[in-house]
């Protein structure tokens, strides 16, 4: 063991991120289940996004002021980049819900919203067991699954939207709303990545 212990504070605000994350997806899933509730609940999903953006921030100073690290310090700056860029782009989804006016949402949209969510605690699961490595590739396993099933969700959601003669208004308006939710699955593939690279590096 060196002299210099290792800051392990890192792990926390892990925690914090991805708690902030499954937080964020439980609201968008609430949204689109009933957007009735969609200003309310957008000013939940703001505030998160700020407590995210800040733990992002105070992980970058650490790592800055950190001598020993517990990962290596590029892996610190990208896990927190990446999953603070999903919580970013679920409250990015939700105000484009509130541009768009939404009043009633395709059962596509609560189903990607369901994978959505399952995926956020998939994560916040695999990063409080970063210290169990084998654990942690097993999460990410799950997660490449969550990621199909989105994509197989999104491709019907998109067909459906074009069958028959739609209304316009109705295709653009649902077309980017699916996009952004496909974009967010997508993203926690992304964050499953980095979790494995780090779990194979210190496993």
């Amino acid at each position: 063991m060196g002299l210099i212990p290792r800051d392990e504070k890192f792990f926390p605000m892990f925690n914090d991120v991805a708690r902030l994350l499954c937080e964020c997806a439980d609201l968008v899933a609430r949204i689109f289940a009933d957007p009735s509730q969609l200003n309310a609940l957008a000013v939940e999903v703001k505030d998160r996004e700020h407590q995210a953006d800040q733990i992002t921030h105070d992980v970058i100073v650490r790592i800055d002021r950190s001598f020993v690290t517990p990962l290596d310090r590029e892996d610190i700056h990208l896990l927190t980049s990446r999953l603070d860029d999903v919580i970013d782009l679920l409250d990015g989804t939700v105000r484009r819900c509130q541009m768009f006016h939404i009043t009633a949402a395709p059962p596509y949209a609560a189903q990607l919203a369901d994978v959505l969510k399952r995926a956020a605690n998939r994560i916040e699961t695999a990063v409080r067991s970063m210290k169990k490595p084998k654990s942690m590739l097993e999460h990410t396993l799950a997660l490449k699954a969550l990621e199909e099933e989105g994509d197989a969700i999104y491709a019907q959601a998109v067909g459906d939207l074009f069958s028959g003669t739609p209304d316009p208004l109705h295709v653009i308006k649902w077309m980017e709303l699916f996009d952004k939710l496909e974009e967010a699955i997508d993203q926690c593939d992304d964050v499953a990545n980095v979790l494995e690279s780090i779990a194979l590096k210190n496993g």
